[in-house]
């Protein structure tokens, strides 16, 4: 039932993704897990808010903000859902998407070509008490109805499809049409490397709840703590084959060392260190494109009381990773779970929903 999806072309021309080649370093961040980049600068404004030193976040929002890039990465929305989603700033809960790219072709500053994949598309709920955070992981071959947009006449296909056929914009729509969620704001990243930002807090030290195998060493990390620099966070971060859940197991190989690094980046009071602080936001935001209706300012105030303790991950339910499509092995979600899942998120009680039907680990 988990076992893990094959990949498969989603499109007549898709090129050939080199994805599970080992990257070449290109510095800090340099080309893997761009997502990643996301989620730390989406937590390190957390840690710096909540740590009673707002109005330096807000000193830094605006010495960042030119170096973010902004594109439209959600629909048109109608008149009523854009005065609906201005009041979820003032007083709701928020709802971002949050998409990572594996595009080889672009450089710094440049724009995404349509036909890449959206490697990892997440759901970003903040509470309307402004609390705590829920980032749900939407996985990438879900089987879902995607609507026409580009060259593609709408129809069942990979959700990543969605970004090869209408770039963010149609992502959106799917989401939206799956999940029944307004979305209040967008942001993307492409690939990138964590080993260099690992290296940079001193390394980190992740709890995996499960045997975990290398395919490219002998290395292996038993169920228990493990301490990892750069390089081998970035080995754990790739494993697919000989980790439970397969393509699931890595989405939460993933958020473990994201979650290390967040908890690493607070425990050291890197708020207190300009330099350390000033490189990654700086590097962050050089990597992102954000929509062009989100207001920095608005993200840091609706993250100032959230801890990042209050940050929890989770991925939609499914039934089975080997569903047979034309598309190639799809992942077939539950919907009954998934619906309840979506229902809880949209009426805000997604925590006690979680509470109640506790995420399985991968394999399980």
């Amino acid at each position: 039932m988990n076992a893990e999806p094959h990949d498969a072309p989603i499109a007549p021309d898709e090129p050939t993704t080199t994805a599970d080649v080992p990257p070449k370093r290109r510095g800090w961040f340099g080309r893997r897990s761009g997502w990643v980049k996301a989620l730390i600068m989406l937590g390190v404004l957390v840690v710096l808010v909540s740590s009673g030193v707002a109005g330096g976040a807000y000193l830094l929002v605006n010495r960042y903000e030119n170096k973010v890039d902004r594109a439209a990465l959600l629909p048109s929305a109608p008149a009523e859902e854009a005065a609906r989603s201005k009041q979820n700033w003032e007083s709701g809960a928020l709802n971002l998407l949050l998409l990572g790219s594996d595009s080889r072709a672009t450089e710094p500053g440049g724009t995404s070509p349509i036909g890449e994949r959206s490697d990892t598309i997440m759901l970003v709920h903040i509470a309307r008490d402004r609390d705590k955070a829920t980032i749900i992981s939407i996985p990438r071959d879900s089987y879902v109805e995607v609507p026409a947009g580009g060259s593609w006449k709408g129809g069942k296909n990979k959700i990543n499809a969605a970004f090869a056929f209408g770039g963010a914009a149609l992502t959106a729509t799917t989401v939206q049409k799956l999940t029944g969620i307004p979305l209040d704001g967008a942001m993307i990243a492409n690939f990138a490397s964590i080993r260099d930002l690992v290296d940079a807090v001193g390394g980190v030290e992740v709890c995996v709840p499960y045997d975990v195998k290398s395919t490219f060493s002998d290395r292996e990390w038993k169920q228990g703590c493990h301490a990892m620099d750069g390089a081998i966070a970035e080995e754990f971060m790739r494993q697919r084959y000989n980790v439970p859940g397969g393509d699931f197991g890595r989405i939460r190989n993933q958020q473990l060392v994201v979650q290390a690094v967040i908890s690493k980046v607070a425990r050291n009071n890197l708020l207190y260190k300009p330099l350390e602080l000033d490189t990654l936001l700086g590097i962050a935001a050089d990597s992102l494109t954000v929509d062009q209706s989100l207001d920095l300012r608005d993200l840091v105030f609706a993250v100032r009381d959230i801890r990042p303790r209050n940050i929890t991950y989770a991925t939609v339910p499914y039934t089975s990773a080997g569903l047979k499509t034309p598309a190639g092995t799809a992942v077939k979600l539950d919907d009954q779970a998934a619906a309840e899942m979506f229902a809880a998120v949209r009426d805000d009680t997604i925590d006690r929903w979680l509470a109640d039907n506790p995420p399985r680990e991968p394999g399980s």
